[in-house]
């Protein structure tokens, strides 16, 4: 199957008031994982490689042609998208690539700074039909900058939205990255407010931290695309720990990464369902509907 633009499933999720699951890719086996779960479940998926997976592999162009091989070979609905870049062009070679989407992070700088920096990806972007995801201060955990105590206003959300013209909007409402416990607190209450407020679908970073349930009230307050990284990566490397433990004389990596794979490829498929709130994109249609 081609390619899906990440617009198709992001707009398909939110007419069916569904999750869109988009989970971070690491190595080849990760997108292999969530690819199978993809296919297993029939629900879409959005793999996302992240400027600290590029920085991993040396450059963008390994990880990034081989996801996007897996996702144009695959019989799931897989969209590739561009986590967190900070870097704008990074931003513009993934459009150059054929990602579906990037996400420009530019919540490090002051307001004003934030949406010029934004305003200039949005145009490439969307030159090049490729949708844009942006994030209105850091959410917290992400490099010591905020506690998960900060929220994003719904008045200033809305209007750095309008002022940038930006697809996807990831908002502060008490999740937090690389979370290794599923203890955060959600404000679900402001997500309602922000769900009226801003005119584009709104993002859930640090889901890893947020239990299930939370998850599920989260999608039905009016979150549309969840992020989900090191809840995976704890999966494949338990999994990789057990595998040697029982097996402490095996030396052929592939033994050990095969088990970290099928590890990624249940719990992926899992969550899958769980953010399928009512079985409503069970059927893994992307019609295009607009907010």
């Amino acid at each position: 199957m081609p390619l899906v633009p990440t617009a198709d499933l992001l707009h398909a999720a939110v007419g069916h008031r569904t999750g869109l699951a988009a989970f971070n890719v690491v190595l080849l086996e990760t997108a292999e994982a969530l690819v199978d779960a993809a296919e297993e479940t029939g629900l879409p998926v959005i793999l996302q490689i992240s400027q600290n997976c590029v920085a991993y592999h040396g450059a963008m162009e390994p990880i990034a042609e081989a996801t996007l091989a897996l996702a144009h070979r695959s019989s799931a609905h897989v969209a590739v998208h561009l986590d967190h870049a900070e870097d704008a062009q990074l931003a513009r070679r993934a459009v150059e690539l054929g990602f579906g989407s990037v996400m420009f992070d530019g919540s490090a700088l002051d307001y004003e700074h934030n949406v010029a920096a934004t305003v200039a990806v949005v145009e490439y972007a969307h030159a090049h039909d490729v949708l844009v995801e942006a994030e209105l201060g850091e959410i917290g955990g992400k490099d010591g900058a905020h506690a998960p105590g900060v929220r994003t206003d719904p008045d200033e959300a809305r209007r750095f939205a309008e002022e940038t013209g930006v697809d996807a909007l990831a908002v502060a409402v008490g999740s937090s990255h690389a979370m290794t416990e599923r203890t955060a607190a959600l404000d679900l209450e402001l997500i309602g407010r922000l769900r009226h407020a801003v005119p584009v679908p709104l993002v859930l970073h640090g889901s890893s931290g947020v239990a299930d349930e939370t998850i599920e009230q989260a999608i039905r307050a009016g979150i549309t695309k969840v992020n989900v990284s090191t809840h995976l990566n704890r999966f494949f490397t338990d999994a990789i720990r057990s595998h040697l433990g029982a097996h402490p004389e095996t030396v052929d990596p592939r033994k050990y990464v095969r088990e970290g794979r099928a590890a990624v490829t249940a719990e992926a498929a899992r969550l899958m369902t769980l953010f399928d709130v009512d079985g409503a994109g069970g059927t893994g249609g992307t019609e295009t509907v607009h907010r």
